[in-house]
């Protein structure tokens, strides 16, 4: 997906709003499936927070899909409506998989098509240890997906939406037969301790599909 012609610099060059003494923020998603929590990184990843905590205050995510899920891989949304329309995205952020972050379950990181800087709106959480999304070295086969928070409460929300039943439509595969709606994404004002992870698979179940037409991907 191309993004439409909106200048990122607001989000880029002021810091997210915070609790006091919240030194990472905490996103509540509500879906259709439940709720979970995930916590974010700015020390790692500055600039793909700020791009995120845009699309958050502004509302953006309401009503989007998790338009792809792959049991024991990740679960994909952040940027179609039900109707599994595109939604306009702001600028493109630059990509920073090169911060130590790893895609191990749990994680959140940024979709984007091959071109390495071209992350916008869309996001996955990793159900298994995707090694083969991490950064590598500065080419674009081997560059990554950039990881930049993890869910800390609500991981079994995440593993039931990675394994409803999907199918294809139009360009887009593994898309859940029953919506799975994003109804609201919001930065929690107190913060929440953390839960343990449950025993996740370490292994993804088959690959993602390369970059499509239409919408980012997680390869």
């Amino acid at each position: 997906m191309r993004p439409y012609g909106f200048l990122l610099l607001l989000a880029l060059c002021s810091p997210p709003v915070l609790a006091e003494g919240m030194k990472n923020p905490q996103i509540e998603f509500q879906t259709n499936q439940g709720s979970f929590v995930v916590e974010l990184y700015p020390d790692k990843a500055p600039k793909t927070v700020a791009n995120f905590m845009q699309y958050v205050s502004n509302g953006f995510y309401m009503g989007t899909l998790f338009h792809r899920t792959i049991k024991r891989f990740m679960i994909q949304g952040g940027g179609l409506t039900p109707e599994m329309q595109e939604k306009s995205t702001f600028s493109s952020v630059p990509n920073e998989s090169n911060n130590g972050l790893k895609n191990e379950p749990g994680t959140l990181a940024m979709a984007r098509a091959f071109e390495p800087d071209s992350a916008t709106s869309q996001f996955f959480i990793n159900i298994a240890d995707n090694k083969f999304l991490n950064y590598y070295k500065p080419d674009p086969h081997y560059i990554g997906y950039c990881v930049f928070g993890k869910v800390i409460r609500g991981m079994q929300v995440v593993e039931r939406i990675s394994e409803v039943p999907t199918r294809t439509v139009k360009a887009f595969s593994d898309v859940p037969v029953e919506p799975v709606v994003i109804e609201k994404v919001a930065v929690l004002e107190t913060p929440v301790e953390a839960e343990a992870l449950s025993e996740l698979p370490i292994k993804s179940s088959k690959p993602a599909s390369k970059g499509k037409k239409r919408g980012q991907t997680a390869h």
